[in-house]
């Protein structure tokens, strides 16, 4: 049995959201081809997700100085223990499912919150003489993302941050490939058909997502 952390970052619903209703289709189809794999929904708009701020650095500060947790300020363990519980949570996953828009290029900001709260040396990654290392081995992930316009390839594949942005995280983390289904064009060419190949290809991908193989 796998772990798959279901990460949605859009504030609307599936009927709303192009990326959110490929997503949808996705996961219904990976539950039913793999009915004995635990898939934990993060709605990241729902989440308590702390941002990197003064409580949290001087928080983590004093812990690497040797005082202990109960020698915090309330707000430094509130943040601290929550961006623990969060990161945790992610290494203990086996495979990680993105949803989100392209906004502005780039993934919305609680997804970067997100990815700065799974960022932890230690945890996800460590310092070696060599460089970082990344500690996730033998998992998968895949992205999701929905765009108005085509960002995969063309004119604009020069600034498509998002799904960039996560395959290079993934990648620090040990992560060697991060499949993508791009939901785009969907301003320039047919919603509805655009999101209707979206959805074929999510499901043609749910299929075979099944055992996570180990990366030596």
């Amino acid at each position: 049995m796998a772990t798959v952390l279901y990460i949605t970052a859009h504030p609307l619903d599936p009927e709303e959201s192009f990326s959110l209703a490929v997503g949808k289709e996705f996961i219904e189809a990976y539950r039913e081809a793999n009915p004995r794999d635990e898939v934990i929904h993060l709605d990241l708009y729902k989440e308590n997700i702390p941002q990197i701020d003064a409580d949290v650095l001087r928080g983590w500060g004093k812990l690497r100085s040797g005082l202990s947790f109960d020698q915090l300020s309330d707000a430094e363990k509130s943040k601290v223990a929550r961006l623990g519980e969060i990161v945790d949570q992610f290494v203990a996953a086996d495979k990680y499912v993105y949803v989100s828009p392209m906004w502005n290029f780039t993934l919305p900001p609680v997804l970067k919150a997100y990815t700065d709260a799974t960022s932890i040396a230690g945890k996800t990654f460590k310092y070696t003489e060599n460089g970082p290392v990344g500690l996730l081995h033998g998992k998968k992930a895949l992205h999701i993302q929905a765009s108005g316009s085509v960002y995969s390839e063309g004119p604009l594949a020069s600034i498509e941050m998002g799904y960039r942005y996560l395959k290079n995280i993934l990648q620090f983390y040990g992560i060697p490939n991060m499949e993508a289904i791009f939901v785009e064009g969907t301003a320039v060419r047919s919603a509805e058909q655009v999101k209707a190949k979206a959805i074929a290809q999510a499901k043609e991908v749910a299929k075979r997502w099944s055992l996570v193989e180990s990366i030596l």
